[in-house]
């Protein structure tokens, strides 16, 4: 909210300077942006009147002027502005004064006619950016030879206040005007709105269809308005000081209006009205033309003011095109409307639209206001373009409309949350200061909140208040007691940033994705899935929480193969969403995709693709970083894997995550060309680890037996190492595969299987006897339950 700040001082004027007031408006939760001056400096220039106009004699496109600038003497300029006239009243920068740029007047010869002076335009006083086509006209009661800076008011600071979503009542001179009357104890003056009588009784039908969005209509007929007519000086500056660029007078007036008591207004052109004013929903494949030439197609639950031929406007965003305003426009409606918050939230941005007046209805406009506004801008619109107004056309529905809202705050809760005690009589002004009605109870205070304060609404709002009127920096500083005894630390549990650097270490880099993601990529990788949909997506393509970390990676890896990065190495942790709304469950996870080949490029690598166990490798090494022995890995099905190269991943038994190759149809389906490996694994899983202790080395030498093994080809070596871990022992010091073969010599559907078996006592040497029992339990074991055959 930009606003000038002589503008603001009409309402009210504190004893403060300009970083004063903008201190104080920081202070108070409304925090000031930027101070800036209206107009760059100059000086020197003063109001002229042009008495005399003659054509250059050797020039064309020049004029010979002489204007009176109140030093008694018609003063000679030569001016090449082609809107110069006799009787006109302009800035006239004389001898010696210095301009933005620090540009100094002299005198000059022209073409050989002296020129003693300048008239000036509006973007050589810095009052404009882009380059002024001609001089700046003053209004005819311009004094002559008056300071041109005093006469405009140029002495003056534009201030930008950035105001949170919930003070909407502040985007507005009288709100802004009020919070510095609260701060300084001040009244504020306001201009007076009264009711304008009719001159006629016309009016023009209005039909609200959807009152829960709408409660409040208010329309007015103003016949023979005078669009022609030139907005006040006063108006045009008040207006670009405030950021807004004067059109028209009836576009200007409603914009001022809105600046002013922070109402927006709309106004129709009468005769490209048809039957009715109608406010409803939209109709599927009904198009508007907006006032910015963007032709849309409207959706069903937008809400749009209409007529019996169509629509006119997106409800509190912006008007149609055909319906608005112009020059040979002679009779008008005038619209100010309530609509409900929640009936204008998301429809400008549906539509890459973003209006002063969607900003506004977006974070709440005072119910009360329409009617005051409504009476203000016909009083402005009949004392500047004429016109004759009708009566107030209003529409109302009581039961939709705000009702007014009562909170308590108590006197202990108060004092709780300050951190001192405030004294009654303190509190019940400060809340009457802002407009509250207050009923003082036995160590209470009910209070009736205003209509343009729609954000109070429980007890901490009403201590919000207090404390930030009562001032910030006048409660007491306090250090929170902290226990500074340390907490004791899990040695087990393996860090998270522990997990990232092993990862990185293996070549991987960190990605973050959106805990949303398109629902059909989901549905695809996860049919069954069931997770949050968002009401208000960023876009449909993130419409729905993730139910897993799998689409956005491999959203991430489609992105960087679209831009030549053939080889991917990603991981992520985040959350996961599982289930409804109202049973959802979050999961941390920790998931990693790799594709393309197994080393990067080099003259020492090779261009072998990376498989299935290259992924399981570097998913085993954090696995070692915890508790080894509690993971296993089982063949499974899952949908977004390919059949065959997936397994289920388990942590003490129970399902931990999936890792495998990504499905052939889903990959055909985003248009991939190569595999991809991925893997997902619950952190809570992950990060469980055992402290490390020391077992003493044995003096004593190992025992090793090799065994190969004829066994199914679908058997799982992990089956064959469980069956060896349970007969062989707890002397058993290493078990380890390192050889399968299957060809010559090994019968068909079978595989051999080699594993070294290492045996260590930690007091003693063990003897063949012993080891042979064991090896023999562990060939039956293996024969009776796995069907496994020494190999001869």
């Amino acid at each position: 909210m930009k606003f000038s700040e002589q503008w603001l001082r009409d309402w009210i004027s504190p004893p403060l300077s300009t970083q004063a007031l903008a201190d104080q408006l920081t202070m108070a939760g409304l925090e000031v942006d930027a101070i800036a001056p209206v107009a760059a400096a100059f000086d020197g220039v003063v109001v002229a009147e042009v008495v005399g106009k003659e054509p250059h004699p050797d020039a064309d496109k020049l004029n010979v002027c002489r204007v009176d600038d109140g030093s008694g003497e018609p003063v000679q300029v030569v001016c090449g502005a082609p809107n110069v006239a006799v009787g006109q009243k302009v800035p006239f920068a004389q001898v010696g004064a210095l301009l933005p740029g620090d540009f100094t007047i002299k005198k000059a010869k022209l073409r050989g006619v002296e020129s003693r002076g300048m008239v000036c335009s509006a973007s050589e006083l810095g009052l404009e950016e882009e380059t002024s086509a001609g001089i700046l006209e003053l209004p005819v009661s311009a004094p002559v030879g008056e300071s041109f800076r005093d006469f405009m008011g140029l002495d003056d600071h534009t201030i930008d206040v950035d105001l949170t979503p919930n003070r909407g009542d502040c985007l507005s001179l009288k709100g802004l005007a009020r919070e510095v009357g609260v701060l300084n104890r001040l009244p504020v003056a306001g201009p007076d709105i009264a009711p304008v009588p009719s001159t006629h009784d016309l009016d023009f039908p209005v039909r609200v269809e959807v009152g829960e969005r709408c409660p409040r209509y208010i329309g007015r007929l103003i016949k023979g308005v005078d669009v022609t007519a030139e907005t006040p000086l006063w108006m045009v500056e008040r207006l670009r000081r405030s950021g807004v660029r004067s059109i028209d007078p009836v576009v200007d007036i409603t914009n001022y209006v809105m600046l002013e008591i922070g109402q927006p207004l709309h106004a129709f052109d009468l005769a490209n009205l048809h039957g009715a004013v109608i406010v409803r929903l939209a109709r599927e494949g009904e198009r508007l033309v907006l006032l910015d030439g963007q032709d849309i197609s409207l959706d069903a639950d937008t809400l749009v003011i209409a007529d019996e031929r169509g629509p006119l406007a997106i409800a509190g965003v912006m008007g149609g095109e055909h319906s608005g305003v112009g020059g040979q426009t002679r009779d008008i409606f005038l619209e100010a409307a309530f609509f409900a918050p929640l009936a204008i939230a998301g429809q400008a941005r549906r539509y890459g639209l973003h209006t002063d007046a969607s900003h506004r209805f977006e974070r709440g406009v005072d119910a009360d206001l329409a009617r005051d506004a409504a009476e203000r801008a016909t009083a402005l619109l009949l004392a500047i373009t004429g016109g004759e107004p009708g009566p107030l056309v209003v529409v109302e529905d009581n039961d939709h409309l705000p009702a007014a809202r009562s909170t308590t705050l108590r006197e202990t809760r108060l004092t709780q949350a300050l951190g001192m005690p405030l004294a009654v009589d303190e509190v019940t002004e400060i809340l009457q200061r802002l407009g509250m009605t207050v009923d003082k109870r036995a160590g209470e205070w009910v209070v009736r909140v205003p209509s343009w304060r729609f954000d109070v609404a429980i007890e901490e709002d009403l201590i919000e208040e207090v404390a930030r009127i009562h001032g910030y920096n006048r409660l007491p500083v306090r250090r929170p007691a902290a226990r500074l005894a340390l907490r004791a630390d899990n040695e087990a549990k393996v860090p998270l940033t522990r997990l990232r650097r092993q990862m990185v270490a293996r070549g991987y880099q960190e990605a973050i994705t959106y805990s949303f993601v398109a629902p059909e990529l989901q549905r695809a990788m996860f049919p069954e899935a069931v997770s949050p949909v968002l009401a208000n997506p960023i876009s449909s393509d993130l419409s729905v929480m993730r139910a897993s970390l799998f689409p956005g990676l491999v959203r991430a890896m489609q992105h960087n193969l679209n831009r030549q990065q053939t080889r991917v190495r990603l991981f992520e942790t985040g959350l996961t969403f599982r289930g409804p709304l109202d049973d959802l469950h979050q999961v941390p996870m920790l998931g990693a995709l790799a594709c393309g080949s197994r080393d990067p490029e080099g003259w020492n690598g090779d261009n072998r693709q990376a498989d299935f166990f290259d992924i399981k490798g570097d998913l085993e090494s954090l696995l070692s970083l915890g508790e080894v022995d509690a993971w296993r890995f089982e063949p499974a099905a899952h949908p977004a894997l390919h059949p065959g190269q997936c397994a289920r991943i388990l942590h003490r038994g129970e399902e931990a995550g999936w890792i495998g190759t990504l499905h052939p149809a889903v990959r055909a389906s985003l248009g991939l060309k190569v595999d991809a490996l991925l893997f997902e694994v619950r952190l809570d899983a992950l990060t469980q680890g055992r402290v490390p202790t020391f077992t003493p080395l044995s003096r004593h030498p190992e025992v090793r037996r090799d065994l190969a093994f004829l066994v199914g080809a679908d058997l799982p070596v992990q089956a064959l190492l469980d069956t060896i871990a349970s007969q062989a022992g707890e002397w058993l010091s290493e078990a380890r595969l390192f050889d399968v073969y299957r060809g010559q010599g090994v019968p068909e559907g079978r595989k051999s299987v080699a594993l070294g078996l290492t045996w260590q006592h930690p007091s003693r040497t063990l003897n063949d006897e012993e080891i042979n029992q064991l090896v023999d339990a562990i060939v039956t074991e293996s024969r009776q339950h796995l069907g496994a055959e020494l190999r001869g």
